[in-house]
């Protein structure tokens, strides 16, 4: 796919549902009792295989398109699949499935694609055994396929060394099954959608600092959700809105949640001209529309306790500090090494192809801005952010930008470049 330099963007967007949410809400109503309806299900790649997942283990799910219906098995009503489970290129759905998996009665085998198999599954492997549970990395390298048997599972407190939902997701998964009380500590506090659908679902959660507690649950009962939009899918249209000149966007209904919400940080500490309007609160997770008009940015230093709750938009961060005065320095976000793609080294070697001025250091990056962007040819390397973020940095680059492997957005946003097309006439 093909971009050009773009005339001002103007009008409004509806972005796709949270996907970690509408992971999540897929996942508990499964081993929920009663119906869980699901409204602003994000139809995407990654959510469709957790439905498969739990299809395929014997749970009712009816896809409607926007809403989705799951009617539960219960806590301890899930039934070994006759075949593998495929997780596609879904690091959620793989690792969290993984907590829910060490607690049955039977044994199954979790895998997913050539992405997934090298990305890193030590990280849950690990608590998880020590609660008791039987997980094998078949070939022996800590990455996919997990053979995983179901035991009865003791509670921990674990110290986890890298913020990450999907870790302390997977635990506190397990420590429903557990024999007391699990606690999961993080050095900083990564995104809680778990604890508050969990809390919503019946179960018993609470949280003390950088400490997530969970204790054994009887059961848990199915619910209504509205599932948010996903703020990762707004940051595209955020960095497009104040990148391109003469360009004011409404983007509608976006999720806020405190542990997501760090892009909206960053963009303020830029320069950004941006305003929350219509806030609410949709199924316990706040929402805002966010109007977004063009500004002069500045760069600023990205480190910290931020970084977990901006870690999958900093690719787009990196393009709006080239356009930006002076220097961005990004540090602590040596996770983005092992997302679909290292995407650390694909920003830096994409960028530097369209004239940027950025180094990569061990954790980060510094990119020193001002400096014009021209057209190339970019690899996506299937990463459905990387994706996206190059079509926005080619809309505000001279010549032509040229995206391979572009589909690749249909894991997150299958609609994401009509949206994008709309507002440019």
């Amino acid at each position: 796919m093909k971009f050009k330099k773009a005339s001002p963007l103007k009008g409004e967007v509806h972005i796709p549902g949270d996907k970690s949410i509408s992971h999540r809400s897929v996942m508990f109503g499964s081993i929920a009792k009663g119906t869980t309806q699901i409204s602003h299900f994000l139809q995407g790649a990654d959510c469709l295989s957790t439905i498969s997942c739990f299809q395929k283990m014997g749970v009712a799910i009816e896809n409607n398109g926007d809403s989705v219906i799951v009617r539960g098995n219960g806590l301890r009503g899930l039934k070994r699949p006759d075949t593998i489970l495929d997780c596609g290129n879904s690091g959620t759905t793989t690792r969290l499935i993984s907590g829910i998996l060490s607690a049955q009665n039977f044994d199954v085998t979790v895998t997913g694609d050539e992405s997934i198999q090298k990305r890193p599954m030590k990280r849950i492997i690990e608590p998880l055994s020590l609660m008791g549970a039987q997980i094998e990395s078949l070939r022996q390298n800590g990455c996919a396929p997990l053979h995983i048997t179901g035991r009865p599972l003791q509670a921990i407190h674990y110290h986890s060394r890298i913020p990450s939902a999907q870790v302390k997701s997977a635990i506190l998964l397990a420590g429903l099954y557990a024999d007391g009380e699990t606690r999961v500590t993080e050095t900083h506090v990564s995104r809680n959608h778990s604890e508050l659908m969990l809390r919503s679902f019946g179960a018993d959660v609470r949280c003390e600092g950088t400490t997530a507690i969970i204790r054994p649950a009887g059961e848990l009962y199915g619910k209504q959700i509205t599932v948010p939009g996903d703020i990762s899918s707004a940051a595209p249209f955020l960095a497009a809105g104040l990148l391109v000149p003469g360009s004011e966007l409404l983007i509608r209904q976006v999720g806020i949640n405190p542990t997501r919400d760090g892009i909206l940080h960053v963009c303020r500490a830029m320069g950004a001209g941006i305003t929350l309007m219509n806030e609410q609160d949709a199924s316990g997770e706040p929402t805002a529309d966010i109007l977004v008009k063009s500004s002069s940015l500045h760069g600023t230093v990205i480190e910290g306790a931020i970084i977990p709750t901006l870690i999958d938009e900093l690719p787009m961060i990196a393009v709006m500090a080239c356009f930006a005065e002076g220097a961005t320095i990004i540090k602590d976000a040596a996770e983005l090494k092992v997302k679909e793609s290292n995407r650390l080294e694909v920003m830096v070697k994409n960028l530097s192809a369209m004239g940027a001025d950025v180094t990569e250091t061990a954790d980060g990056m510094i990119i020193r801005g001002g400096r014009p962007l021209h057209g190339a040819v970019i690899d996506s390397l299937l990463d459905h952010r990387i994706a996206m973020t190059f079509a926005v940095a080619g809309l505000c680059a001279e010549g032509e930008t040229e995206i391979l492997g572009a589909e690749c957005v249909n894991i997150s946003y299958p609609g994401f470049y009509e949206d994008l097309m709309k507002l440019m006439r």
